[in-house]
């Protein structure tokens, strides 16, 4: 049987006025949420619930301690949560935007406060769960740096065809001093070799363009 039922406040029954609840919270209650960050834990809840006429104001008061992954090697790692809340419930039709108003339909009776402790638990956790140094689990460390890419590109993923690419370079292929075609620059070298240019060989156009750009 699930424990749901021990977190339904009947407050149709109360009387105008402050009313005190106190709930303790173990491991079935995380078990029975679906897609829970936590595995189990042990938490104390004291609920001071005033209700007025359209609406009721909850002080939630918690501390414990609960079981989650630990965020550097994903082995189970224990984190006190403590903390002190304030959730307003209302009568309403329409849903609300405020984290901190829970909007009850106007024929209900009683209200279900299990939902609203998880959220609360969990976000008293720290923002990020990891074990002291040391502590982690060093296989599980060394699996998770085997499969994850920290090498960046190196400088045998180029060769001389990226210079043609217009990206990272600003270069455009409209530009007349940088987009000649193939057949010119082999006319252009072999007149330059022709001529007895004192160069070693013929200059790539590309660099001429580099040289320009520098000169600018």
């Amino acid at each position: 049987m699930k424990s749901k039922s021990t977190f339904v406040i009947p407050f149709v029954g109360l009387k105008i006025g402050f009313h005190e609840f106190d709930f303790e919270i173990h491991d079935t209650f995380f078990e029975e949420k679906e897609y829970s960050i936590i595995h189990s834990g042990n938490v104390n809840v004291h609920l001071v619930l005033e209700k007025k006429e359209t609406m009721m104001v909850a002080e939630f008061n918690l501390s414990g301690n609960v079981s989650t992954s630990c965020d550097r090697c994903d082995d189970p790692i224990d984190v006190p949560v403590k903390g002190q809340f304030r959730l307003v419930y209302k009568f309403a039709l329409e849903p609300s935007e405020d984290e901190t108003l829970i909007v009850l339909h106007p024929d209900s009776y009683e209200m279900d406060v299990s939902d609203n402790l998880y959220e609360l638990i969990t976000v008293s956790m720290p923002a990020r769960a990891v074990h002291k140094e040391g502590l982690c689990n060093e296989e599980m460390l060394s699996l998770i740096s085997q499969y994850t890419v920290h090498q960046g590109p190196s400088e045998n993923d180029f060769d001389d065809d990226d210079f043609d690419d217009d990206d990272d370079t600003g270069w455009d292929d409209d530009d007349s001093s940088v987009d000649d075609s193939d057949d010119d620059d082999l006319d252009i070298e072999e007149e330059d070799n022709d001529e007895g240019d004192e160069n070693d060989g013929p200059i790539d156009p590309r660099w001429n363009a580099l040289k320009n750009l520098n000169n600018n």
